[in-house]
């Protein structure tokens, strides 16, 4: 029986767990740059339009501050990760997982429909399982 460590040392040295732990510090690395990006470059370019600063966008009520400015830069920032991941991840990948299936829909059947109780048999049976009846043989 193994102890609570061996377990322990097993479960960390798990390929999708440092897997999941080098995935997460990229995405974070990638947020700060993203949200660099955001804060730094795009949002003072929208700024040019009006002729005023997100970030020093704001208003206090009875002590209390309203950082409109940033909360805008957030959203920003979220749409342009949600959109980079998307065709950056999700889309190649989903166009990857229908050319596999494509591939898997072309291989040859396996199975075949009985003709007296339509239930699937292998091809190569020579006899139902389900109705027991003789079913011919498939010509190539």
């Amino acid at each position: 029986m193994a102890t609570i460590r061996e377990d322990f040392g097993k479960f960390i040295r798990q390929g999708n767990l440092v897997q999941l732990a080098i995935a997460f510090v990229i995405g974070a690395a990638f947020a700060a740059v993203v949200t660099a990006l955001v804060s730094d470059l795009v949002t003072p370019l929208i700024g040019l339009a009006g002729h005023f600063d997100f970030s020093s966008w704001q208003y206090e009520i009875n002590g209390s501050v309203f950082m409109q400015g940033a909360f805008l830069n957030a959203l920003i920032t979220f749409v342009v990760v949600a959109v980079v991941i998307f065709f950056a991840i999700a889309l190649p990948y989903q166009r990857y997982l229908d050319r596999k299936a494509a591939k898997a829909a072309k291989a040859a059947p396996t199975t075949r429909p009985c003709p007296e109780c339509l239930t699937n048999i292998p091809i190569a049976a020579k006899r139902c399982s389900a109705c027991t009846s003789p079913v011919p043989p498939v010509t190539a």
